[in-house]
């Protein structure tokens, strides 16, 4: 993959980057604004989809993907974050009440959580495809990993007390103070230096970034190992992932079905990437059809269920 690619790529990020900055400005987010934004960034997910089809060739001249094994690898792969990503929705607002973080602060704390994913998940795409390329049998080590991890997700109550390491260390090297100074990560008070709870919240997200990326980068690994289609994927699923925030923060106790959905994912990923270069190899367009099937049904059961409990 040329590096003016990855340059080029790098340029358009942190365009969006700074655009979805410009969106939230102000820190009052409606449903609306939000559902609107989250439509956008879907479609130039789509979009971004058929460029790699029309220039795959500019993209990526030396590759052994065609056109149209690239675009589906893409697609499939950016369903499969995002689908991850939901999940990440949900213990955001965990620890957003958790620490009590004002609604109009929440938005700047996403940002943070988002550029932290982007950056993490850019070192360990390198990482990963570095590793896989030397050492082939750690692609067996992921894939035991991601049907371990899905199968720990189904035996989840859901109750679970967030990791408070984080907290604890950044506790332990500053002084915290008792409340928010708006958007302020660190202050100085009484002539001394203080970190806010602000600065602890993203030290959690940042933390919990970590932990998502162990599951979803061996995952999307197992769609594809081009590592531009892996970041790029990577990329536009965390791009929305803000404006999806509000949209679902008012119903995420709706999606009861969401969890068991995305332990069979973790489980066919796995199953999927233990079998490639075997005979018995499961296509990418399998693995799309399987998850939007995956997803769909989750969604329409949870709808169904939440549409009897309100008749009863």
């Amino acid at each position: 993959m040329p590096l003016m690619t990855y340059l080029i790529f790098a340029l358009l990020t942190l365009s969006l980057v700074l655009l979805d900055i410009w969106q939230t400005r102000g820190g009052q987010i409606t449903i609306k604004k939000a559902a609107a934004w989250s439509v956008f960034w879907f479609v130039l997910a789509f979009a971004f989809a058929a460029s790699i089809y029309v220039f795959w060739d500019f993209y990526a001249p030396n590759s052994d993907y065609t056109a149209e094994k690239a675009t589906v690898s893409f697609i499939t792969g950016y369903l499969l974050e995002k689908s991850l990503s939901v999940d990440n929705l949900f213990v955001f607002a965990i620890i957003f009440h958790q620490y009590q973080v004002p609604e109009h602060l929440r938005p700047r704390a996403l940002l943070w959580g988002v550029i932290g994913a982007l950056v993490l998940r850019a070192v360990m795409i390198v990482v990963g495809a570095q590793l896989l390329e030397q050492y082939h049998w750690l692609l067996y080590v992921f894939a035991l990993f991601l049907i371990w991890t899905g199968i720990k997700l189904a035996r989840e109550n859901g109750d679970e007390e967030l990791n408070p390491l984080p907290e604890k260390l950044i506790r332990k090297v500053a002084k915290v103070t008792d409340d928010f100074r708006e958007n302020a990560l660190i202050v100085k008070e009484r002539g001394c230096w203080w970190v806010t709870p602000m600065m602890v919240v993203i030290g959690v997200i940042a933390f919990m970034d970590v932990m998502f990326a162990l599951d979803s980068i061996p995952a999307i690994f197992a769609v594809t190992r081009e590592p531009f289609l892996v970041l790029a994927a990577n990329v536009f699923a965390l791009l929305g992932l803000r404006s999806l925030y509000f949209v679902l923060q008012g119903m995420m106790d709706k999606f009861v079905y969401l969890k068991p959905a995305l332990s069979f994912i973790m489980v066919f990923i796995g199953i999927k990437m233990m079998l490639v270069g075997t005979s018995w190899e499961i296509p990418t367009a399998v693995s799309l059809l399987v998850l939007l099937v995956t997803m769909s049904v989750a969604v329409f059961a949870s709808m169904l269920k939440k549409t009897v409990v309100e008749q009863h």
